[in-house]
């Protein structure tokens, strides 16, 4: 799994970070979405996937590697 964002979407709500805050954290000054693991683990991947989901731009998506 590869995590992709678009910066141009991204609005910082943090939504992301709050499902999966291994992963995932917001820049307060920008105001974006910091990918923290770009390839996480097994472990962590349902959690990536509900970020995605629940992604309010839905500037975050994934690739199956």
């Amino acid at each position: 799994m590869r995590i992709h964002v678009d910066l141009d979407l991204c609005q910082g709500h943090g939504t992301c970070a709050e499902e999966a805050p291994e992963v995932f954290a917001v820049d307060e000054k920008e105001s974006k979405v910091i990918v923290r693991l770009e390839q996480p683990p097994e472990a962590l991947r349902a959690k990536v996937r509900s970020a995605v989901r629940f992604c309010p731009t839905g500037a975050l998506s994934v690739t199956e590697d």
